[in-house]
Protein backbone atom coordinates (compact mmCIF):
# COMPACT_ATOMS: atom_id res chain seq x y z
CA UNK A 1 0.00 0.00 0.00
CA UNK A 2 1.47 3.35 -1.01
CA UNK A 3 1.39 6.09 1.63
CA UNK A 4 -1.32 8.69 1.24
CA UNK A 5 -0.03 12.06 0.07
CA UNK A 6 -2.96 14.48 -0.07
CA UNK A 7 -3.56 16.61 -3.13
CA UNK A 8 -4.07 19.62 -0.84
CA UNK A 9 -3.58 20.00 2.94
CA UNK A 10 -6.99 21.46 3.83
CA UNK A 11 -9.47 18.83 5.10
CA UNK A 12 -12.42 20.97 3.98
CA UNK A 13 -11.02 21.34 0.48
CA UNK A 14 -10.22 17.62 0.30
CA UNK A 15 -13.78 16.80 1.35
CA UNK A 16 -15.24 19.08 -1.31
CA UNK A 17 -12.84 17.98 -4.04
CA UNK A 18 -13.46 14.32 -3.23
CA UNK A 19 -17.16 14.92 -3.85
CA UNK A 20 -16.91 17.04 -7.00
CA UNK A 21 -13.76 15.67 -8.66
CA UNK A 22 -14.62 14.78 -12.29
CA UNK A 23 -14.92 11.07 -12.97
CA UNK A 24 -14.54 10.36 -16.66
CA UNK A 25 -15.32 6.66 -16.54
CA UNK A 26 -15.78 4.57 -19.66
CA UNK A 27 -18.36 1.98 -18.63
CA UNK A 28 -19.04 0.69 -22.15
CA UNK A 29 -17.50 -2.69 -21.26
CA UNK A 30 -19.40 -2.83 -17.96
CA UNK A 31 -23.02 -1.76 -18.53
CA UNK A 32 -25.10 -1.03 -15.44
CA UNK A 33 -27.92 -3.44 -14.63
CA UNK A 34 -30.62 -2.38 -12.17
CA UNK A 35 -32.78 -4.61 -10.03
CA UNK A 36 -35.26 -4.06 -7.23
CA UNK A 37 -35.26 -6.41 -4.24
CA UNK A 38 -38.21 -6.80 -1.92
CA UNK A 39 -36.86 -6.75 1.64
CA UNK A 40 -40.15 -6.34 3.52
CA UNK A 41 -43.77 -6.68 2.36
CA UNK A 42 -43.99 -2.93 1.68
CA UNK A 43 -40.34 -2.16 0.88
CA UNK A 44 -38.12 -2.56 -2.15
CA UNK A 45 -34.51 -1.41 -2.50
CA UNK A 46 -32.48 -0.67 -5.58
CA UNK A 47 -29.21 -2.38 -6.53
CA UNK A 48 -27.08 -1.29 -9.49
CA UNK A 49 -24.75 -4.00 -10.81
CA UNK A 50 -21.75 -4.09 -13.11
CA UNK A 51 -20.01 -7.30 -14.13
CA UNK A 52 -16.43 -7.88 -15.28
CA UNK A 53 -15.42 -9.29 -18.62
CA UNK A 54 -14.75 -12.99 -18.09
CA UNK A 55 -15.09 -15.05 -14.89
CA UNK A 56 -15.51 -13.02 -11.70
CA UNK A 57 -12.97 -13.24 -8.88
CA UNK A 58 -15.64 -12.36 -6.33
CA UNK A 59 -18.48 -9.99 -5.48
CA UNK A 60 -18.35 -6.56 -3.85
CA UNK A 61 -21.35 -4.75 -2.39
CA UNK A 62 -21.00 -1.01 -1.75
CA UNK A 63 -23.23 1.01 0.58
CA UNK A 64 -23.42 4.80 0.26
CA UNK A 65 -23.44 7.47 2.95
CA UNK A 66 -26.00 9.95 4.31
CA UNK A 67 -28.30 11.20 1.54
CA UNK A 68 -26.14 9.46 -1.06
CA UNK A 69 -26.86 6.94 -3.78
CA UNK A 70 -25.13 4.68 -6.24
CA UNK A 71 -24.35 7.77 -8.30
CA UNK A 72 -22.08 9.25 -5.62
CA UNK A 73 -18.58 9.75 -6.99
CA UNK A 74 -16.93 7.38 -4.52
CA UNK A 75 -19.44 4.64 -5.44
CA UNK A 76 -18.89 5.07 -9.17
CA UNK A 77 -15.10 5.00 -9.02
CA UNK A 78 -15.03 2.06 -6.63
CA UNK A 79 -17.42 0.10 -8.86
CA UNK A 80 -15.28 0.86 -11.91
CA UNK A 81 -12.10 -0.13 -10.07
CA UNK A 82 -13.75 -3.34 -8.88
CA UNK A 83 -15.00 -4.57 -12.25
CA UNK A 84 -11.68 -3.79 -13.89
CA UNK A 85 -10.06 -5.95 -11.21
CA UNK A 86 -12.44 -8.80 -12.06
CA UNK A 87 -15.15 -8.41 -9.41
CA UNK A 88 -18.90 -8.09 -9.73
CA UNK A 89 -19.73 -4.67 -8.29
CA UNK A 90 -23.10 -3.99 -6.66
CA UNK A 91 -24.14 -0.50 -5.58
CA UNK A 92 -26.70 -1.01 -2.83
CA UNK A 93 -29.20 1.78 -2.11
CA UNK A 94 -30.65 2.30 1.32
CA UNK A 95 -34.44 2.51 1.22
CA UNK A 96 -35.87 5.78 -0.20
CA UNK A 97 -32.49 6.67 -1.76
CA UNK A 98 -31.67 6.96 -5.44
CA UNK A 99 -35.21 7.96 -6.39
CA UNK A 100 -36.90 5.05 -4.60
CA UNK A 101 -39.00 7.04 -2.14
CA UNK A 102 -42.18 5.51 -3.59
CA UNK A 103 -41.00 1.94 -2.96
CA UNK A 104 -41.38 1.93 0.83
CA UNK A 105 -43.64 3.31 3.53
CA UNK A 106 -40.78 4.10 5.93
CA UNK A 107 -37.50 6.05 5.95
CA UNK A 108 -33.96 4.75 6.43
CA UNK A 109 -31.64 5.28 9.38
CA UNK A 110 -27.92 4.90 10.06
CA UNK A 111 -28.19 1.48 11.66
CA UNK A 112 -30.81 -0.10 9.42
CA UNK A 113 -29.16 -3.37 8.43
CA UNK A 114 -32.28 -5.40 7.66
CA UNK A 115 -32.54 -4.48 3.98
CA UNK A 116 -28.92 -5.35 3.22
CA UNK A 117 -29.25 -8.61 5.15
CA UNK A 118 -32.44 -9.49 3.26
CA UNK A 119 -30.66 -9.05 -0.08
CA UNK A 120 -27.70 -11.13 1.09
CA UNK A 121 -30.09 -13.88 2.25
CA UNK A 122 -31.69 -13.95 -1.20
CA UNK A 123 -28.28 -14.20 -2.81
CA UNK A 124 -27.33 -16.97 -0.39
CA UNK A 125 -30.27 -19.02 -1.69
CA UNK A 126 -29.02 -18.38 -5.22
CA UNK A 127 -25.46 -19.46 -4.38
CA UNK A 128 -24.07 -15.93 -4.77
CA UNK A 129 -22.48 -15.47 -1.35
CA UNK A 130 -20.23 -14.77 0.48
CA UNK A 131 -19.48 -11.20 -0.62
CA UNK A 132 -17.17 -8.35 0.31
CA UNK A 133 -18.93 -5.36 1.90
CA UNK A 134 -17.67 -1.80 1.46
CA UNK A 135 -19.40 1.04 3.28
CA UNK A 136 -18.82 4.77 3.06
CA UNK A 137 -19.53 7.17 5.92
CA UNK A 138 -22.99 6.23 7.25
CA UNK A 139 -22.88 3.15 5.00
CA UNK A 140 -19.72 2.13 6.84
CA UNK A 141 -21.69 2.13 10.07
CA UNK A 142 -24.29 -0.11 8.43
CA UNK A 143 -21.83 -2.74 7.13
CA UNK A 144 -19.80 -2.83 10.36
CA UNK A 145 -22.95 -3.11 12.46
CA UNK A 146 -24.28 -5.93 10.29
CA UNK A 147 -21.02 -7.86 10.62
CA UNK A 148 -21.21 -7.47 14.40
CA UNK A 149 -24.86 -8.43 14.56
CA UNK A 150 -24.15 -11.65 12.64
CA UNK A 151 -21.04 -12.50 14.63
CA UNK A 152 -19.95 -16.08 13.96
CA UNK A 153 -22.84 -16.51 11.49
CA UNK A 154 -21.42 -13.88 9.13
CA UNK A 155 -18.95 -16.22 7.44
CA UNK A 156 -21.47 -17.75 5.03
CA UNK A 157 -22.61 -14.35 3.84
CA UNK A 158 -19.60 -12.06 4.19
CA UNK A 159 -15.97 -12.63 3.23
CA UNK A 160 -14.63 -9.26 4.38
CA UNK A 161 -15.76 -5.76 5.33
CA UNK A 162 -14.27 -2.34 4.67
CA UNK A 163 -15.61 0.88 6.22
CA UNK A 164 -14.31 4.26 5.02
CA UNK A 165 -14.72 7.53 6.96
CA UNK A 166 -17.20 5.88 9.29
CA UNK A 167 -19.01 7.46 12.26
CA UNK A 168 -18.95 4.42 14.52
CA UNK A 169 -20.41 6.70 17.24
CA UNK A 170 -23.43 8.36 15.60
CA UNK A 171 -24.01 10.76 18.46
CA UNK A 172 -20.47 12.16 18.32
CA UNK A 173 -20.73 12.46 14.56
CA UNK A 174 -23.99 14.39 14.75
CA UNK A 175 -22.56 16.73 17.39
CA UNK A 176 -19.48 17.40 15.25
CA UNK A 177 -21.62 18.12 12.20
CA UNK A 178 -23.49 20.75 14.22
CA UNK A 179 -20.32 22.75 14.94
CA UNK A 180 -20.14 26.21 13.31
CA UNK A 181 -17.36 25.19 10.90
CA UNK A 182 -19.66 22.51 9.44
CA UNK A 183 -22.87 24.54 9.32
CA UNK A 184 -22.99 24.80 5.52
CA UNK A 185 -22.53 21.04 5.13
CA UNK A 186 -25.18 20.30 7.71
CA UNK A 187 -27.71 22.60 6.06
CA UNK A 188 -27.05 20.90 2.74
CA UNK A 189 -27.69 17.49 4.31
CA UNK A 190 -30.87 18.76 5.97
CA UNK A 191 -32.18 20.28 2.75
CA UNK A 192 -31.73 16.98 0.93
CA UNK A 193 -33.25 15.03 3.82
CA UNK A 194 -36.35 17.21 3.77
CA UNK A 195 -36.67 16.79 0.00
CA UNK A 196 -36.38 13.01 0.24
CA UNK A 197 -38.76 12.70 3.18
CA UNK A 198 -41.21 15.07 1.49
CA UNK A 199 -41.22 12.76 -1.55
CA UNK A 200 -42.30 9.82 0.63
CA UNK A 201 -45.46 11.74 1.63
CA UNK A 202 -45.13 10.24 5.12
CA UNK A 203 -44.97 13.59 6.89
CA UNK A 204 -46.87 16.85 6.59
CA UNK A 205 -45.24 20.11 5.59
CA UNK A 206 -45.73 21.32 9.14
CA UNK A 207 -43.86 18.31 10.53
CA UNK A 208 -40.99 18.89 8.12
CA UNK A 209 -40.43 22.43 9.32
CA UNK A 210 -37.69 21.18 11.61
CA UNK A 211 -35.18 23.92 12.21
CA UNK A 212 -31.76 23.52 13.70
CA UNK A 213 -29.42 20.56 13.36
CA UNK A 214 -29.26 17.01 12.05
CA UNK A 215 -29.66 15.97 15.69
CA UNK A 216 -32.97 17.90 15.82
CA UNK A 217 -34.18 16.27 12.59
CA UNK A 218 -33.34 12.81 13.86
CA UNK A 219 -34.90 13.63 17.21
CA UNK A 220 -38.23 14.64 15.68
CA UNK A 221 -38.41 12.71 12.38
CA UNK A 222 -35.96 9.82 11.88
CA UNK A 223 -35.85 8.43 15.42
CA UNK A 224 -39.58 8.41 16.24
CA UNK A 225 -40.50 7.00 12.80
CA UNK A 226 -38.62 3.82 13.79
CA UNK A 227 -39.85 3.69 17.38
CA UNK A 228 -36.77 5.24 18.98
CA UNK A 229 -37.30 7.66 21.86
CA UNK A 230 -35.62 10.43 19.90
CA UNK A 231 -32.11 11.07 18.56
CA UNK A 232 -30.24 10.07 21.70
CA UNK A 233 -31.87 6.64 21.83
CA UNK A 234 -31.46 6.17 18.06
CA UNK A 235 -27.76 7.01 18.10
CA UNK A 236 -27.05 5.06 21.28
CA UNK A 237 -28.54 1.82 19.98
CA UNK A 238 -27.56 1.99 16.29
CA UNK A 239 -23.88 2.94 16.48
CA UNK A 240 -21.58 0.23 15.16
CA UNK A 241 -19.18 0.79 18.08
CA UNK A 242 -21.61 -1.33 20.11
CA UNK A 243 -20.96 -4.30 17.82
CA UNK A 244 -17.22 -4.13 17.15
CA UNK A 245 -16.36 -6.77 19.76
CA UNK A 246 -18.68 -9.28 18.06
CA UNK A 247 -17.26 -8.99 14.52
CA UNK A 248 -15.81 -12.29 13.30
CA UNK A 249 -14.90 -11.54 9.68
CA UNK A 250 -11.86 -9.52 8.50
CA UNK A 251 -12.90 -5.88 8.84
CA UNK A 252 -10.91 -2.83 7.80
CA UNK A 253 -11.56 0.76 8.84
CA UNK A 254 -9.90 3.59 6.90
CA UNK A 255 -9.97 6.89 8.74
CA UNK A 256 -8.36 10.33 8.45
CA UNK A 257 -7.45 12.11 11.69
CA UNK A 258 -8.62 15.42 10.22
CA UNK A 259 -12.06 14.15 9.14
CA UNK A 260 -14.25 17.25 9.43
CA UNK A 261 -17.36 15.25 10.39
CA UNK A 262 -15.94 12.52 12.61
CA UNK A 263 -14.02 13.09 15.87
CA UNK A 264 -11.04 10.75 15.66
CA UNK A 265 -11.31 10.05 19.40
CA UNK A 266 -14.06 7.52 18.73
CA UNK A 267 -11.44 5.21 17.20
CA UNK A 268 -9.81 4.77 20.59
CA UNK A 269 -12.48 2.12 21.14
CA UNK A 270 -10.84 -0.85 22.91
CA UNK A 271 -12.11 -3.33 20.31
CA UNK A 272 -9.43 -2.11 17.91
CA UNK A 273 -6.88 -3.52 20.34
CA UNK A 274 -8.74 -6.58 21.59
CA UNK A 275 -10.51 -7.92 18.50
CA UNK A 276 -8.02 -9.52 16.05
CA UNK A 277 -10.61 -9.38 13.24
CA UNK A 278 -10.37 -5.59 13.12
CA UNK A 279 -7.74 -3.48 11.37
CA UNK A 280 -7.52 0.31 11.40
CA UNK A 281 -5.62 2.32 8.79
CA UNK A 282 -5.14 5.94 9.86
CA UNK A 283 -3.98 8.87 7.76
CA UNK A 284 -3.09 12.31 9.08
CA UNK A 285 -5.07 13.99 6.31
CA UNK A 286 -7.96 13.10 4.06
CA UNK A 287 -10.96 15.02 5.33
CA UNK A 288 -14.26 13.15 4.96
CA UNK A 289 -14.13 10.74 2.01
CA UNK A 290 -11.56 13.09 0.52
CA UNK A 291 -8.60 10.78 -0.08
CA UNK A 292 -7.44 12.45 -3.30
CA UNK A 293 -3.78 11.67 -3.91
CA UNK A 294 -1.17 14.17 -5.04
CA UNK A 295 0.08 11.56 -7.50
CA UNK A 296 -2.01 9.57 -9.94
CA UNK A 297 -4.02 7.45 -9.62
CA UNK A 298 -5.94 10.05 -7.60
CA UNK A 299 -8.40 7.82 -5.76
CA UNK A 300 -6.06 6.38 -3.16
CA UNK A 301 -8.74 4.77 -1.02
CA UNK A 302 -9.90 2.61 -3.94
CA UNK A 303 -6.43 1.07 -4.03
CA UNK A 304 -6.51 0.41 -0.29
CA UNK A 305 -9.93 -1.22 -0.45
CA UNK A 306 -9.03 -3.39 -3.43
CA UNK A 307 -5.77 -4.46 -1.80
CA UNK A 308 -7.73 -5.47 1.29
CA UNK A 309 -10.32 -7.37 -0.75
CA UNK A 310 -7.72 -9.09 -2.93
CA UNK A 311 -5.96 -10.24 0.22
CA UNK A 312 -9.15 -11.93 1.35
CA UNK A 313 -10.17 -13.43 -1.98
CA UNK A 314 -9.50 -17.13 -2.67
CA UNK A 315 -7.09 -17.73 -5.54
CA UNK A 316 -8.78 -18.19 -8.89
CA UNK A 317 -8.27 -21.63 -10.49
CA UNK A 318 -5.58 -21.51 -13.17
CA UNK A 319 -7.99 -22.40 -15.99
CA UNK A 320 -10.28 -19.49 -15.10
CA UNK A 321 -7.33 -17.16 -14.65
CA UNK A 322 -6.17 -18.04 -18.17
CA UNK A 323 -9.68 -17.42 -19.47
CA UNK A 324 -9.71 -13.98 -17.83
CA UNK A 325 -6.42 -13.16 -19.50
CA UNK A 326 -7.80 -14.11 -22.90
CA UNK A 327 -11.12 -12.27 -22.52
CA UNK A 328 -9.90 -9.04 -21.00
Amino acid sequence: MRPFQPLVPSPHLLTILGHYWPRNLDISLYPIETRLYRTEPDTQVLVQTQKPVGPARGTIVMVHGLEGSGEAGYMRTMAHTAVRAGYVAHRFHMRTCGGTEHLTNTLYHGGLTGDLLAVLRQWEQEGRTPVHLVGYSLGGNVVAKLAGELGEKAAGLITSVCAVSTPIDLNSGARRLAEPSNRLYEQRFLRRMRERVRATKLFSEEELKVRGSLWDFDDRITGPSFGFRGAEHYYQTQSSQNFLDAIRVPTLFVQAKDDIFIPFEMFSHPAFQSNPWLKLIVTERGGHLGFLSRRKPRFWVDEVVMEWIAGHTPAMPAALADQRTLTT
